[in-house]
């Protein structure tokens, strides 16, 4: 295994040998190697040179440099992205952090209780430099900012010693260019649910005569990323729904709506196809006797094991449509198969209907919610789906693939109106989280006048028995 540590550098050639001479001897738990992955940010004052004289001694180091400086966020974006260890390491190139410290960082991550660590200068470390009062007053009152509305509770938002998961690293968008990075990838750790550790270090921070860089002016930006990030969802790199699948997770009356249709219909073995984040997962499970959550994407099937890691009766499984030898152990195991919100998104939805028929017993009971209408908008395609359905069109799927269907529920016509407008005629591609909002706190009403409604749901659910 491997760990890369994301060196950012500007103007440091009074330090930088001295910082990265100390990054290579540091120890490393064992059979765990490293790589330095260090970017210069256009250093005007020497560094530049240092490093190349550096980097040309070392084989360990992979030297880039930017040819316009930009700032740390901007640095460790590009360090990000040429990362090749399982593991990312953030260092500073100062002398502010210990390098020492690398097997402490680590603990939580190889024994896999963790998706990422922080690095607490507030924990009980083994010592700490005293800085000036006011300095550290604005660290915690940044940390308690973040810890608001990420609904984390860290005790130092703002260090720089923050380790990851490389594969979910490289997933999570950087859009800040300056020291903003830090609140950010907090605010989407927080939203995206990772598991965070914090772990005491020692920190020996310097004054600004000795060259720190950071100012009370990027405390202030700090702020407005934090705000930012909590009313934005900008979460995955790869949209294919990720960010809507997140985006709903904030609509609960939408939700309970959608649950309390389909619950009535649920047995005691129920096995869901296309699982996502686990949202619908986690309010339908209940007290069935097997609830098995399939999902094919990597980076949901980590979400889904977070948070049913301690759920004995649910099973997460990685498992595609495409692929029916992995259902083998599967076949005729389950009275209820769930394809809610996944046809829209195969390249073969009769495929995936297949596979539930073979999972089913003698007149089990597929439930099918898929969104209704024959043409994709903008909207659609924005969120990645291939299809919209027909009545009549899924019906037929469903008979064609071994189902007799029993009823369908038409959903959302409320909703119906406001997508066509949004998708159809002023061609959004995103769906704005403030008109989610408003469209979860009206849910009550849209559900009274629903029935009184002629035309069809922006939704079709079908609840159908394998014949």
């Amino acid at each position: 295994m491997k760990l890369s540590i994301l060196i950012p550098v500007y103007n440091e050639r009074a330090v930088v040998e001295k910082s990265l001479a100390m990054v290579l001897a540091a120890p490393l738990p064992e059979a765990l190697e490293r790589e330095l992955v260090i970017v210069d940010d256009c250093s005007t004052d020497g560094t530049s040179e240092i490093l190349s004289a550096f980097a040309s001694r070392h084989h360990e180091i992979r030297l880039f440099r930017q040819e316009v400086n930009q700032g740390k966020g901007a640095a460790v974006r590009f360090a990000i992205e040429q990362a090749q260890g399982d593991f990312c390491l953030i260092q500073d190139a100062d002398l502010e952090y210990d390098p020492s410290e690398y097997p402490v960082l680590m603990a939580p991550l190889l024994s896999g209780r963790a998706d990422a660590v922080f690095g607490s200068r507030y924990l009980s470390g083994e010592q700490r430099r005293v800085l000036p009062f006011w300095h550290s007053m604005i660290n915690h009152f940044l940390t308690l900012t973040s810890n608001m509305f990420s609904n984390l509770h860290l005790t130092d938002m703002e260090t720089c010693y923050k380790v990851f998961r490389t594969d979910l690293l490289k997933s999570i968008p950087v859009r800040s260019d300056r020291f903003g990075f830090e609140p950010e990838i907090t605010m989407k750790c927080a939203k995206r649910k990772l598991r965070i550790y914090e772990v005491p270090i020692s920190y020996h921070g310097r004054t600004y005569e000795e060259g720190k860089k950071i100012g009370w002016k990027d405390g202030v930006k700090a702020l407005g990323v934090v705000l930012y990030f909590w009313l934005v969802d900008d979460l995955y790199k790869e949209s294919y729904g990720k960010n809507y699948l997140n985006t709903l997770t904030g609509t609960p009356a939408y939700l309970n709506w959608l649950v309390s249709i389909v619950r009535p219909h649920l047995g005691d073995r129920v096995i869901e196809l296309g699982a996502g984040l686990g949202s619908l997962s986690g309010m339908l499970m209940g007290k069935r006797l097997r609830y098995v959550a399939v999902e094919k994407d990597t980076l949901l099937l980590h979400s889904l094991n977070n948070r049913f890691l301690r759920t004995p009766n649910v099973e997460v499984r990685e498992l595609s449509a495409e692929c029916p030898e992995g259902f083998e152990d599967l076949k005729q195991s389950f009275d209820t198969a769930l394809l809610l919100k996944t046809l829209e998104y195969s390249e073969d939805p009769e495929l995936s209907l297949r596979q539930m028929h073979t999972c089913l017993v003698s007149n089990g009971s597929v439930i099918v919610s898929v969104p209704q209408g024959d043409g994709l908008n903008s909207l659609d395609r924005g969120l990645g789906y291939l299809h919209r359905f027909a009545r009549k069109d899924i019906i037929a799927a469903l008979e064609r693939n071994g189902f007799t269907v029993d009823r369908t529920i038409e959903l959302n016509k409320v909703g119906r109106l406001a997508w066509g407008i949004f998708g159809g005629i002023l061609k959004n591609e995103k769906i704005n989280k403030l008109s989610l909002k408003i469209f979860d706190k009206t849910v009550w009403l849209s559900r009274l006048i629903e029935p009184m409604l002629p035309w069809s749901g922006l939704n079709l659910i079908v609840i159908a028995r394998k014949k």
